[in-house]
């Protein structure tokens, strides 16, 4: 089922009055229990979006609309207050969190915030939501651990189990595979695909980490750069939207991944670095 919706979505900001568009004519649809990468080279637009979608900037142009209760009907984002949102939209961002005299338990529990008030008390109904955030996310021996003892795989997971605990339908993820090891990167992307199924969750994800998103995606977003002049307004950030598989048939991937060295390989999804 369609959860967000962009129509004809225009992307940018406002400087001393001027509009600068980073991206628009976007159309494209994010569905519950499905796992969204959202791919595209550095300053394309990924953040801007990202930002668009979480209601933190406004659109330029066009709509977003979201699907509040899992029903047939959807929204504009604008007619939701910010009480409406936090409710609906849970957020992870790439920056590490700079809290020190906090344990994760505390943390994860400040996704009840919308619920409680941010200094509000935790009833015992909140501190159940907030075991079973942790639970999910598989950090049960962490509970008692201090924010600033984490590893950046840990951290990143508990941050996880405060979105989780927020209990919105939608959760976005800023990067959330950086700075992590291989394989705690692979261990991210299967708790968020997890999660989105077994959940059904909206989860939607902006990431350079291609081949993982090649592998454990079920919906790509790939925002193409076509070299432009810096006169012309950036209608050339094209969105190519489908399964890996799609955008592999269409060339879309191809068109994102390969460079002089580097061959993409349709057949397997995987990328060949060629030696010079």
């Amino acid at each position: 089922m369609n959860t967000v919706v962009l129509n004809n979505l225009s992307i940018g900001y406002t400087q001393k009055g001027n509009e600068k568009v980073v991206a628009q004519g976007l159309n494209a649809a994010i569905n519950s229990g499905e796992l969204t990468c959202l791919l595209g080279c550095n300053g394309v637009g990924k953040s801007t979006l990202l930002r668009t979608l979480s209601a933190f900037q406004p659109a330029l142009g066009g709509d977003i609309l979201l699907n509040a209760d899992q029903t047939s009907e959807l929204s504009p984002l604008i007619s939701f207050t910010d009480k409406q949102l936090s409710r609906m939209i849970g957020i992870v961002l790439t920056e590490k969190p700079d809290v020190r005299n906090m344990t994760v338990e505390d943390l994860v529990g400040m996704g009840r915030s919308p619920y409680t008030g941010f200094w509000g008390t935790l009833t015992a109904n909140d501190r159940q939501v907030v075991s079973e955030a942790i639970r999910m996310v598989g950090i049960e021996p962490l509970r008692g651990r201090m924010i600033h003892t984490l590893s950046d795989g840990e951290r990143q997971k508990v941050m996880i189990a405060k979105a989780l605990a927020q209990q919105t339908p939608i959760i976005y993820l800023d990067e959330p595979t950086a700075f992590l090891d291989y394989p705690s990167k692979v261990e991210m992307m299967q708790l968020l695909r997890r999660l989105a199924h077994e959940q059904q969750k909206t989860i939607f994800l902006s990431t350079h980490d291609v081949e993982l998103a090649l592998q454990l995606a079920d919906c790509l977003w790939l925002m193409e750069c076509v070299p432009h002049s810096d006169l012309q307004v950036r209608e050339s950030n094209l969105l190519s939207v489908g399964t890996p598989r799609q955008l592999a048939d269409n060339g879309a991937l191809s068109r994102f991944v390969e460079r002089d060295g580097i061959v993409f390989e349709r057949d397997s999804l995987t990328m060949r670095v060629i030696k010079s």
